[in-house]
């Protein structure tokens, strides 16, 4: 299954609840920290493309970086094109390794923008009105203006229903929207994850 939702929708708080209850949950955000992490080869390429974006301890300056990306898309084009591919394919390995019978989810923040939507079985749009996202964002710190760059660099609400089998309304609480995925668990993920397995087994 993938998992998306645009920055402030609530979308980690959805794959918790569906770790919670039993899924394997790859986070695509995870992966793309990892493939940056000091001494990969892909923390050496986005130093050599972009300059002065480590730290003292040779760790990546995520805000910095983050600052000058999220307002440029040709800058955040480049970042993309080196993290991506590094991610996709980590990504793949974890996913293949899930079990037959269990639950996989790919929490993918960029389903939409790479056009990744027919890799999935199924897809669940977690979103919440715009106001909502940035009271959100503003409450983790960021500035107006920065949460506003980070909403406009992402794809719309209207993208991602549009490839959707499921929305998920997060404009009200923690509480109700756990609800909507315990709803979503049991009513369809769990069975289609059993026929899936009882399919497999039957060609076996």
């Amino acid at each position: 299954m993938g998992l998306t939702g645009g920055i402030g929708s609530g979308k980690s708080t959805a794959a918790a609840v569906l770790a919670d209850l039993g899924a394997t949950v790859v986070d695509a955000d995870v992966l793309a920290r990892e493939v940056v992490a000091p001494g990969t080869p892909g923390l050496a390429a986005v130093a050599a493309a972009f300059g002065d974006v480590l730290r003292a301890d040779g760790s990546l300056d995520r805000a910095a970086l983050g600052a000058r990306v999220f307002r440029d898309p040709g800058e955040r084009a480049r970042l993309e094109g080196i993290v991506l591919p590094l991610v996709a394919a980590r990504a793949q390995r974890r996913l293949a390794a899930v079990p037959a019978g269990r639950v996989a989810v790919y929490d993918m923040p960029l389903l939409v923008e790479q056009r990744a939507a027919s890799r999935f079985d199924y897809v669940v749009v977690v979103q919440a009105p715009r106001e909502v996202r940035l009271a959100r964002l503003e409450g983790r710190g960021l500035g107006r203006e920065e949460a506003l760059a980070r909403l406009a660099s992402q794809a719309s609400d209207e993208q991602r229903r549009a490839v959707a089998d499921v929305v998920l309304d997060n404009s009200g609480t923690r509480e109700e929207l756990r609800a909507a995925v315990e709803r979503l668990w049991a009513d369809v993920l769990v069975p289609a994850a059993t026929e899936m397995a009882a399919d497999q087994g039957g060609r076996a």
